[in-house]
């Protein structure tokens, strides 16, 4: 095996299993530490669920990364589309948005391909996906996914980061990006 070559990720597209999905900002920056970014992108998220037939069941928004937990609601489905669904409206509106401000930032999300110019909003390929098949794992994922910004020491409580499913599960309405409702068949186990 060469191991020079980057390895990719692969997803497995199984009928009935959720998706613990992980992606991050081009280099790390921290693009989504921004307002207009985190609007940009849960307009993407709802739009990229509602029309591939997903459900949103919980999210976090960090400043370089986001977590998604979502369930197909259909036996036949392809993450790598929900992904690009979701990436591809929100890199335009970057890209945009730094040319009409003619940003320095264009130069360092530049990279050359041959003789045509490039621009990454998003690292390239398409993160991790863990599959998720048993109410206990959901969980354990939802809290992790929760607690990303306390652990970071970005918030103390799970329910004060903004960008986050957490304040939902908690009655509060933080953000516009209501999560979905989580089927009872996977509630069992799931924090209140």
């Amino acid at each position: 095996m060469n191991t020079s070559r980057r390895q990719h990720r692969h997803s497995f597209n199984e009928p009935g299993h959720a998706h613990e999905l992980t992606f991050g900002c081009y280099r790390g920056y921290s693009f989504l530490s921004r307002e207009r970014t985190c609007l940009w992108l849960a307009d993407a998220v709802r739009s990229a669920c509602d029309a591939l037939g997903y459900s949103l069941w919980a999210y976090v928004f960090m400043p370089n990364h986001v977590h998604l937990i979502v369930h197909p609601n259909q036996p036949q489905y392809l993450i790598a589309e929900l992904l690009k669904a979701i990436k591809l409206p929100v890199s335009r509106r970057a890209l945009s948005y730094l040319r009409e401000q003619d940003s320095p930032w264009l130069e360092r999300i530049k990279t050359m391909r041959g003789q045509r110019e490039e621009y990454h909003f998003w690292q390239r390929g398409g993160g991790y996906d863990r599959n998720i098949i048993e109410p206990k794992t959901l969980a354990r994922m939802i809290e992790y996914v929760h607690l990303n910004p306390v652990r970071k020491g970005l918030t103390e409580r799970t329910i004060d980061s903004k960008w986050s499913s957490a304040g939902w599960f908690e009655g509060q309405q933080p953000n516009g990006l209501a999560p979905d409702r989580i089927p009872v068949e996977w509630t069992s186990a799931v924090p209140d």
